[in-house]
């Protein structure tokens, strides 16, 4: 690969385009507002939330999002329970006390994006450890 200038390696600070005060350790979706980069919570399951916040603030001020990266373990803000091994999806990002965190994939039939993998078991609210794996999407039968 040959040497590449104006890149960036790691966390990096982005505006907030939301209130994102005390949600650390959430995936947020890297979106944009008339061009300018900011973050937000996913917003439906399906989206891209491809980072994590290290560093949360208000609307508009600077905050601090880590890419996941296959190479390096994270831990994300879990809703309900985990096993070493589960793979992990979003959680409803319909309920907004849930937007931005993990959960083992439901049995519940449907399609889901695998995100992460569970490194450690997990309980509700724990900031588990996990690695991400773009593994796609995996469809869980009726």
């Amino acid at each position: 690969m040959s040497n590449q200038s104006d890149t960036r390696v790691g966390a990096f600070p982005v505006p907030a385009g939301e209130d994102l005060t005390g949600k650390e350790g959430r995936l947020v979706v890297l979106t944009h507002d008339a061009g300018v980069a900011e973050v937000k919570l996913p917003a439906a399951d399906s989206d891209f939330a491809l980072y994590l916040l290290t560093d949360g603030g208000a609307d508009t001020e600077p905050v601090t999002v880590q890419p996941l990266d296959v190479s390096r373990n994270a831990r994300i803000t879990l809703k309900g329970t985990c096993n070493p091994g589960d793979a992990l999806v979003l959680a409803d990002a319909g309920t907004a006390a849930d937007a931005g965190k993990v959960r083992a994939l439901p049995a519940a039939g449907g399609t889901y994006r695998v995100i992460a993998v569970a490194e450690e078991k997990g309980v509700d609210g724990q900031a588990v450890l996990v690695r991400p794996s773009s593994l796609g999407n995996v469809t869980v039968g009726e």
